[in-house]
């Protein structure tokens, strides 16, 4: 069988983290990816940078492409010997168009393959705490097609049958159609008593489920203020919900975070702000990038055995020294005899992952607190010290360690660049927190306060974040941020990121 030249691929209801293993493989490996308008950007941002990124749907183009168009396309790329991944919500074959693309692939002879999705009707249900089955709910499940355009009528089905059934009934459908569906279900016999539920925005951190009666949600949709499409729920499994629901439930729900920290670091950060229900919105004002000059770094690397002690002050000091420390035929057994010191966990945790033993951890995790950690382990009166840093590194630590009588090497291991969003889809982070719709901001350096600011201007960034709470990971950043007029509302008692994230959650429990 030849190798399949078009893959349509289930994006699944919103959350751009439940698209399966094998459709997020094959996204990976796309030259064109052809996208529904639904499709999260974080989702598309994970294909190849060198990907050719079409969005076929109502957002980019005002109006859809024709399917027909939509169907040329796929033939016409996979003609071009490019890998195609047709990246489809929801799931491809459940009330979608890719069956319909699919058939037309067979007809020109062009060989594809399907990848299943979690579909809107089974997975937005269960974000919302609303399982679509039951065992004393019935024996059958009724999925309903509606559209998520500006259309009012009502799917074309035998509504008198559809209201008769007691089963749970579900459909996903536009702002204007709800009322018509659930008219059409009253008027024809549905119980106005039996439980219903509509959810917006499923699957994502927006996520909005109104529930009631039939005859209650009625009248509540009409009065919502919600303008998107929403997922219908209509049974008995809805009253399960004040005890399911898990998703909305969660301590930092809905909020809208910037998080300033490095695209190349920020991915454990919002991981575990999206996994308490936040929604990060990524901002990096830094870029990690290798130092202008390695030459330092490289020689003194060749003469470790000189050194007693290397201290790092950060993850990415590590991962720079390491790099530079494995080239030339070079390897760990070089750092035989030379004692470690990290500033944090963080950063001692890249070491430990390496193999390597960390002999000093300071009980504050701060540059400010290494020489009085190190003085407890060693006499420092003629030690040797390495300290690979960041070009931007502050004075403090080795002035101090010259002070405590210590021969001091300072070496730039790598440098931070001034950045904020770039990539397409990145959000306008100045129109969001002028329209304050913005939680909280997170700093993780002084560099990221910095360059922050610089992107947004002194007096803007003050008077934007005046309102808002910031985040900052420990209080050199703290510091950095007030010196341009900002204030830190949240500091954890440990300098790590998980503390970080366990300082938000208590501060937006307690406000």
């Amino acid at each position: 069988m030849p190798k399949p030249s078009v893959l349509i691929v289930g994006a699944g209801p919103g959350d751009p983290l439940l698209i399966s293993v094998l459709g997020l493989r094959y996204l990976k490996m796309a030259d064109v990816v052809v996208h529904d308008h639904l499709v999260h950007q974080r989702l598309l941002n994970m294909a190849r940078s060198d990907a050719e990124i079409i969005d076929a749907g109502a957002a980019a183009l005002k109006e859809s492409l024709e399917q027909d168009a939509i169907s040329f396309l796929l033939a016409d790329k996979a003609r071009e010997g490019k890998l195609v991944v047709r990246l489809k919500w929801g799931d491809p074959f459940v009330f979608d168009s890719g069956a319909k693309e699919a058939m037309f692939l067979h007809e020109q002879g062009i060989p594809f393959e399907v990848v299943p999705g979690i579909p809107a009707a089974v997975g937005i249900p269960c974000y919302s705490g609303v399982p679509v089955t039951y065992p004393e709910a019935g024996d059958a499940l009724v999925l309903v097609r509606g559209h998520e355009d500006e259309t009012s009528k009502a799917p074309n089905v035998d509504w008198k049958k559809l209201a008769d059934l007691t089963h749970t009934i579900v459909c996903y459908a536009g702002a204007n159609q709800l009322p018509h569906i659930i008219e059409s279900l009253l008027t024809n016999g549905r119980a106005p008593t039996d439980r219903a539920a509509a959810v917006y925005n499923g699957t994502m951190p927006s996520q909005r489920t109104i529930e009631g009666t039939l005859e209650e949600l009625d009248q509540a949709i009409q009065h919502s203020g919600e303008v998107g499409a929403a997922v219908l729920i209509v049974g008995s499994t809805v009253n399960l919900r004040p005890y399911l629901r898990w998703f909305d439930a969660r301590p930092l729900f809905g909020k809208r975070i910037i998080v300033t920290r490095a695209r190349e670091q920020a991915g454990d950060l919002v991981d575990q702000l999206a996994n308490l229900g936040a929604e990060p919105i990524e901002a990096a004002s830094i870029q990690i990038l290798p130092a202008d000059d390695s030459r330092p770094l490289d020689e003194a690397c060749t003469r470790l055995n000189e050194f007693d002690w290397i201290v790092f002050t950060s993850a990415n000091g590590v991962e720079a020294f390491i790099q530079h420390l494995v080239t030339d035929s070079r390897d760990i057994r070089s750092l035989k005899g030379v004692r470690l010191c990290a500033v944090g966990t963080a950063t001692a945790d890249r070491l430990i992952k390496r193999g390597l033993t960390v002999d000093v951890i300071p009980e504050e995790h701060r540059a400010e607190a290494i020489t009085g950690a190190l003085q407890m382990k060693t006499n420092l009166t003629g030690a040797r010290i390495l300290l690979p840093r960041a070009d931007i590194a502050r004075d403090v630590l080795p002035t101090q360690l010259r002070s405590a009588g210590a021969i001091v090497e300072n070496v730039t291991a790598y440098r931070t660049l001034c950045t904020m969003p770039e990539l397409p889809g990145d959000p306008d982070i100045y129109q969001l927190l002028l329209q304050e719709r913005i939680d909280a901001v997170i700093f993780t350096s002084a560099s990221t306060v910095k360059n922050f600011v610089q992107y947004l201007g002194a007096k803007s960034a003050a008077d934007l974040l005046r309102t808002v709470p910031v985040a900052s990971i420990g209080p050199v950043t703290a510091e950095a941020a007030q010196q341009f007029g900002i204030q830190t509302s949240i500091i954890p008692t440990k300098y790590t990121i998980p503390a970080l994230v366990d300082a938000l959650v208590e501060h937006f429990t307690q406000t």
